[in-house]
């Protein structure tokens, strides 16, 4: 079986009821609709613009684009693709190209016109699909793109380099003959996060996939009752595997852009969403905003809301410990994984494991774990090694890239690059990424473990914590801090709050200032080092 047999089946079994909704508070009711844009909209008393799918919809939706492909001559083993920000078509697309047994490539709607190069590039794709949002990234590159790929453009107003995706799907059938697929075969290709570099492109086959699905529906116990909320990127495997547990259960899934703390609530409200899945800061905001009294939780009706998740980023304990005093009823995961694991679930907390927070949690379902010394060799509980994965979610490989594969996989193992720590009890403890660790005159500093101690200052909404230069220690730790709204803070309060901690683990450098984060979530430490690194020959000497 792969994710194709189950829309199939959805469609079938399922065919009228609601698959997909989407949600864009920032979009006008008044915006024109083309033939992919059909679908029911809300009335207009909605102030928000509001489509939704039913899963027989959804499945024809694949078809059209399948048929599509196929008339150009795309199909097993080739590759599509797909630049856009995330919408109801997004999942129908990535679904259609599955369907003609091509590969998806989804790319990551940050990427600068050089990146988007790169990366069809060493995928090899030979269709790039892309929304008006990238016409001028993608024009930027478009005279080399289209000597191998072919580009498809996706909205209204057609650039003159580009296909009309309109133009060609306009004719084509809602039916379509599935391609014969087996687990072994050659699904799809995601890309790293790039914060060493240009990102690597990471291969995955169908059993890959189908095993992430078992595995969020596992952790989850969703059933077709539930209704997800999504809002991270779905060029992520983040976002995407963790929506493939309504995919296996047939249940509804709420598309929402936007991110503010109020939106995220009014969704869940309005779309009786029972699973919510939040990147870090999304979560600090709700707090924040109930904390200052600008929401008010009885003007919602979350009564519903089962279960609230997390991943992508270690978590802060206070952060929970907050979440729960003002949800009380609400279950709580956090989930740990790595695109080259096909995304959250590798180990995870478990929803019955609240007292354990501040661990990433357990081997998942279907996953092995190991600790390992840098000679591979299992380390003593409690001691600190590379974390590694084992199990029917591991990448086949880096694509074109033999020596970083050879680096990573191991006798079928995954050597995540994370540092990490089990307890007596087996809860695995992230540390930190392996290349992260700051050497300061000869001791390891672990930056999370920093900044989870520095996260529960009542003041701080958001910290992260780099070694910068040092003529005598070699490297230092710096945090840069960003302060929750309307509140100050100087860099004596931090260092007095930081005498808990042990003398060589202190930040050295206090620098209040925004923590960039990317989409998913993850801090952009190569940016913060780089802004930081020029200034940070600092003289330790007169520093306690």
């Amino acid at each position: 079986m792969t994710i194709v047999h189950l829309l199939e089946r959805n469609a079938a079994e399922f065919a009228n009821d609601t698959a997909l909704v989407e949600i864009n508070p920032e979009q006008p009711e008044t915006r024109k609709l083309t033939w992919h844009e059909y679908e029911l909209v809300e009335p207009a008393k909605s102030r928000h613009y509001r489509r939704e799918i039913t899963w027989a919809v959804f499945n024809e939706k694949a078809n059209r684009l399948a048929n599509m492909l196929k008339q150009n001559n795309i199909g097993k083993g080739k590759k599509v693709a797909i630049l856009l920000m995330n919408c109801i078509d997004w999942l129908p697309i990535y679904f259609g190209i599955l369907k003609t047994g091509a590969l998806a490539v989804p790319l990551n709607f940050r990427y600068s016109a050089d990146e988007i190069d790169y990366c069809v590039n060493l995928a090899e794709a030979d269709v790039l699909i892309f929304g008006t949002e990238f016409i001028g990234r993608v024009e930027a590159v478009a005279e080399k793109l289209s000597k191998t790929c072919t580009l498809i453009y996706f909205g209204a107003g057609c650039p003159a380099f580009a296909d009309d995706f309109n133009d060609l799907i306009s004719e084509c059938s809602g039916t379509f003959p599935p391609c014969s697929l087996e687990e072994s075969d050659d699904a799809a290709i995601y890309f790293s996060s790039g914060t060493t570099g240009f990102p690597k492109a990471i291969l995955h086959n169908h059993e890959s996939l189908i095993h992430s699905c078992r595995v969020e529906q596992n952790h989850h116990g969703q059933t077709k009752e539930d209704c997800f909320l999504c809002i991270p990127p779905l060029y992520h495997t983040g976002a995407k595997m963790h929506w493939f547990g309504s995919l296996l259960t047939g249940s509804k899934a709420v598309i929402l852009k936007g991110t503010r703390a109020r939106t995220i609530l009014e969704a869940a409200h309005r779309e009786k969403c029972t699973i919510v899945w939040l990147l870090v800061p999304w979560a600090q905001d709700i707090l924040n905003a109930l904390d200052r009294g600008e929401i008010d939780l009885k003007e919602f009706e979350l009564s519903q809301w089962r279960l609230m998740h997390i991943g992508a980023q270690p978590v802060p304990q206070s952060l929970i410990r907050r979440w729960l005093e003002y949800f009380p009823d609400q279950q709580y995961d956090t989930n740990y994984g790595l695109s080259e694991s096909i995304g959250p679930g590798a180990v995870h907390l478990g929803i019955e494991n609240v007292r354990k927070v501040g661990a990433i949690g357990i081997p998942g379902y279907g996953w092995e774990v190991k600790i390992v010394d840098p000679e591979g060799n299992p380390v003593e509980q409690g001691s600190v090694g590379e974390l590694c994965l084992k199990g029917p979610g591991v990448m086949t490989c880096y694509y074109r890239d033999e020596k970083a594969t050879a680096e990573t996989l191991k006798d079928g193992w995954l050597y995540s690059g994370d540092m990490a720590m089990q307890d007596e009890e087996g809860f695995i403890y992230l540390v930190d990424r392996k290349k992260d660790v700051i050497i300061t005159g000869g001791e390891n500093l672990y930056p999370v473990q920093i900044e989870n101690f520095l996260a529960a200052h009542n003041k701080i909404k958001d910290v992260a914590v780099i070694g910068l230069p040092d003529a005598r220690l070699g490297e230092i730790a710096a945090a840069i801090i960003e302060l929750k709204p309307d509140v100050t803070c100087t860099e004596e309060e931090i260092n007095e709050f930081c005498l808990s901690l042990p003398r060589y683990k202190r930040p050295r450098k206090i620098i209040f200032a925004d923590v960039p984060r990317n989409p998913t979530g993850k801090i952009e430490k190569p940016r913060l080092r780089k802004m930081y690194g020029a200034e940070g020959l600092v003289d330790s000497q007169n520093k306690s």
